[in-house]
């Protein structure tokens, strides 16, 4: 659903970029302010998706003896892409050699979400010698929140941000193309 909505803007915007741009032979005569107000609309540009599984195991002191302990198996989603809402108006402009200059936002991870069907308790036991000691109730929850951070560590560790900054280049550039702009310089996102 999300990927549909997504085209449709990518379209959309496609289809007022070509109406700036119908009828001109060489370069097109695009309005900077317009492009960023059509490319703002699109919101999230995902342009990667990592799915990772993590193994967490926590363990828990009972009071007054005893312990618990969990392992719990997940695997996530992870997306990453630009943030094209925060596009500035200075951000895509013409050079006097005619390029296009479009500057990214810097890429980020846009969602985190665990694949229900995949993520199981895979063990989880107290000592034996104390059986009246009740199970916690948050310990699965809490190794669901460690392995939410867990997960995104480990997209970013394998260069998640890289590869959707050079996904965003890579579609900003068609996108362009396909509106008839033959000259793009992409000046990539960078934090600040």
């Amino acid at each position: 659903m999300r990927t549909h909505i997504l085209i449709g803007a990518l379209l959309i915007a496609l289809g007022v970029i070509f109406l700036f741009t119908r009828g001109v032979e060489q370069q097109p005569n695009l309005d900077p302010q317009a492009v960023v107000a059509q490319v703002r609309r699109l919101n999230q540009l995902s342009t990667v998706r990592y799915t990772v599984q993590k193994v967490i195991g926590l363990r828990e002191q009972k009071q007054p003896i005893g312990e618990e302990s969990i392992l719990l198996v997940m695997q996530a989603r992870v997306e990453a892409g630009i943030d094209l809402a925060s596009l500035q108006e200075q951000d895509i402009f013409r050079r006097p050699d005619g390029a296009l200059v479009v500057r990214l936002p810097v890429a980020r991870i846009l969602n985190v979400a665990v694949d229900e069907k995949e993520t199981k308790v895979w063990d989880r036991e107290k000592t034996w010698w104390t059986p009246w000691v009740p199970y916690s109730i948050d310990l699965e929850q809490r190794a669901r929140v460690e392995g939410l951070e867990s997960v995104k560590k480990a997209a970013l560790d394998m260069g998640i941000l890289k590869d959707a900054e050079q996904n965003a280049e890579s579609s900003i550039r068609g996108l362009l193309g396909l509106a008839g702009v033959t000259s793009v310089v992409i000046i990539p996102g960078s934090a600040t």
